[in-house]
């Protein structure tokens, strides 16, 4: 498992954050700009330091237009951030898993091995950072609806993935809670560590986990 999922440190870096954060140079719309800076910005820096002029700034959209795009303020940005990026996490997802289970979860792995590696482990899931920080003023209710959804459609691309392979209903419901909270978890350890051993030793277990048992 380990052999594999290290073929994919020669991706390129640029192309996994573009798959995630929707990052792009050509990108004209300031809108859109501004949605894929504050997805970054969650991901290296978290929720309560991801703010509105920041995110123009990044963005070079004026501060005026985007307190237009966004009349919800900060909230609605994280939340379509969250959306966003949840959503290209998702069609990476689903097109892995057309290779079959096992390699296309190695090829998702893989996916985020490569961010950590290459952002020297500053760079996170923009999904879970909305998730876990609580803002200093107010409530994110908007931002923690966005990333509940987004779990829940990352683990029902899994589970039917699961299902399709072999597994019971119920079990591969719950292997694919485990799947998305294990990797979920792994990043934040190896970003703590600063180190991906602890993805690789996930990796290896999530593999094995979603073997169905009796298929040889």
């Amino acid at each position: 498992m380990t052999t594999v999922i290290l073929e994919f440190a020669r991706l390129d870096y640029d192309d996994c954050l573009s798959k995630v954060f929707a990052m792009s140079p050509r990108q004209t719309d300031g809108r859109q700009r501004v949605v894929a800076v504050a997805a970054e910005m969650l991901a290296r820096h978290g929720l309560n330091a991801t703010s509105i002029r920041e995110m123009a700034k990044r963005a070079q959209a004026p501060l005026g237009s985007t307190y237009h795009y966004f009349p919800g303020g900060k909230q609605q940005v994280i939340s379509e951030a969250v959306l966003q990026a949840g959503a290209r996490v998702q069609r990476q997802l689903e097109g892995h898993l057309r290779d079959g289970l096992r390699p296309g979860l190695r090829a998702f792995l893989g996916l985020w091995r490569e961010i950590l590696l290459h952002s020297d482990f500053r760079q996170g899931c923009p999904v879970m950072a909305a998730a876990v920080e609580q803002p200093i003023e107010g409530e994110a209710v908007e931002a923690l609806e966005a990333a509940a959804l987004t779990f829940g459609q990352w683990k029902a691309i899994l589970s039917a993935s699961l299902q399709s392979h072999g597994h019971t209903s119920v079990d591969a419901s719950q292997l694919a809670t485990l799947i998305v909270a294990s990797i979920e978890g792994a990043i934040v350890l190896c970003r703590a560590e600063r180190s991906v051993a602890p993805f690789d030793h996930v990796a290896r277990q999530l593999e094995i986990l979603v073997h169905p048992k009796g298929s040889g």
